[in-house]
């Protein structure tokens, strides 16, 4: 078993390879802001992301795209592969002709985004090994702060990810990559809307906890009255409606009262820690 290495030492020749149009102006479809080809897709990027997704990723190869000197540091990558995947071999200014920039890291991969998890999914069952936590994302509309938050959340072994309506996608490239590809590993599901998002948690359950500077416990206190509990997490300023706070359980992280936020994806990594030890510090009783 090994991808199917198919060398292309043209652009024109590469313009003509119809499994090569997802990567044709990748800066552009980024300005849009929209999947690589409205089929399906995703692109992630460098050599550390695409061996996540190849080894470890939850979402099927299409193919890869390799500038010529990396096919031998990817080596173990493509052998990993199914026959029927295609990896395209390419000279530098072919790639950064194809792509639309100049791509330093000479490392692509085409993903499949298969079907998507309902929050009702990823609310259900039980997932072994990992505490009953999940993060909930309202308002979100940063693909770093979002990529980060990914990336913590694989780090403390967090169930899965729930976004509202307005969160933005976890599969945009530049958030795969900020998550060093964690958003190929944590599962993750779309809500209708905010109040869709606490209707299924309510339903399945879960314990809604708010972070919010205005809270009045901190996870030290939180106890364990509940063992499955969504951590909600707001913009940065606005924080989270209060439609959505008047229905949770409100905590906060201390920090100086010189400053009454951190950044939310600082503000989120920390919590995750917070509760993810408390809980199985609980387990362990």
């Amino acid at each position: 078993m090994a991808g199917r290495l198919v060398h292309v030492d043209s652009l024109e020749a590469a313009q003509a390879e119809a499994l090569l149009r997802p990567y044709i102006g990748v800066r552009e479809r980024d300005l849009l802001r929209g999947d690589a080809t409205g089929d399906g897709v995703f692109i992630a990027e460098g050599e550390v992301v695409v061996r996540v997704l190849v080894q470890r990723g939850r979402f099927a190869v299409r193919s890869l795209l390799l500038e010529a000197r990396r096919v031998e540091p990817l080596r173990d990558v493509i052998d990993a592969l199914p026959e029927s995947v295609p990896v395209y071999v390419v000279p530098q200014s072919v790639m950064d002709g194809i792509v639309g920039f100049a791509i330093h890291r000479g490392i692509l991969a085409l993903g499949s985004r298969g079907v998507p998890l309902t929050p009702s999914e990823l609310l259900g069952g039980q997932a072994e090994g990992k505490p009953e936590l999940l993060v909930g994302l309202v308002g979100l509309a940063n693909h770093d702060n979002v990529g980060s938050i990914f990336r913590s959340a694989a780090a403390f072994g967090v169930r899965g990810v729930l976004l509202d309506d307005t969160s933005c996608d976890p599969l945009y490239r530049k958030a795969i990559r900020v998550s060093v590809g964690g958003a190929l590993v944590v599962p993750f599901a779309r809500s209708e809307s905010a109040t869709a998002m606490l209707d299924a948690i309510e339903a399945h359950g879960w314990e809604p906890i708010a972070l919010t500077p205005r809270g009045e416990e901190t996870f030290g206190n939180l106890g364990k009255a509940c063992s499955r509990r969504v951590l909600l997490m707001g913009t940065e300023g606005e924080g989270l409606p209060d439609h959505v706070l008047t229905r949770a359980r409100r905590v906060r992280i201390d920090m100086e009262p010189t400053l009454d936020s951190l950044n939310v994806a600082v503000a989120t990594g920390i919590a995750i820690y917070e509760a993810t030890q408390g809980m199985r510090a609980h387990a362990r009783r």
